[in-house]
């Protein structure tokens, strides 16, 4: 849906989890082969999987200001069950979280969580406040207020309704 360029870091896993809904469509990536190979995932991880990303798009629309658009697992809740560990680099004596071996997409999203929010880059990835959309964006504007994943699409559509909504 958006033109705007990847989340930085692990946060581009987080925005293609939460991205592979198409909420206007219906389309689920998760339904296909390829779609959960791209996570690393199997049917079976499917359930939680798809949980994970609900209780993201969640957080997202919380960040960007929005109630979530149904109910869900609180996000801490899912990722204190991450399986993580501390990793020490025996060279040069830093340390790194790090998913447990092997990495379960839990895992990697939280370490993906907790990295971004350590950088100050957590609450920079939103959802669309477009209802039809909720896909996730990395808000790069210079004051952190974006609303939209496309300015566009979703932008205009908004922009639209509200100038109709005044002609009446």
């Amino acid at each position: 849906m958006s033109e705007r360029s990847p989340a930085p870091g692990g946060l581009a896993l987080v925005e293609a989890l939460v991205n592979t809904l198409d909420l206007e469509s219906g389309v689920d990536a998760l339904d296909t082969a390829d779609g959960r190979a791209r996570l690393g995932i199997t049917e079976a991880d499917l359930p939680p999987a798809r949980a994970l990303r609900e209780s993201l798009r969640a957080t997202l629309l919380a960040h960007a200001g929005y109630p979530p658009h149904q109910e869900v697992a609180p996000l801490g809740e899912l990722l204190a069950q991450a399986p993580l560990h501390v990793a020490v680099d025996p060279a040069d004596g830093s340390a790194t979280l790090a998913p447990a071996d092997p990495a379960p997409l839990l895992s990697r999203i939280a370490v993906a969580v907790a990295t971004a929010a350590i950088e100050g880059t957590w609450t920079r990835l939103k959802a669309c406040e477009a209802d039809t959309c909720h896909w996730a964006f990395y808000d790069r504007s210079p004051a952190g207020r974006g609303r939209w994943c496309s300015m566009q699409v979703c932008g205009a559509r908004a922009k639209m309704r509200r100038y109709r909504a005044k002609d009446r």
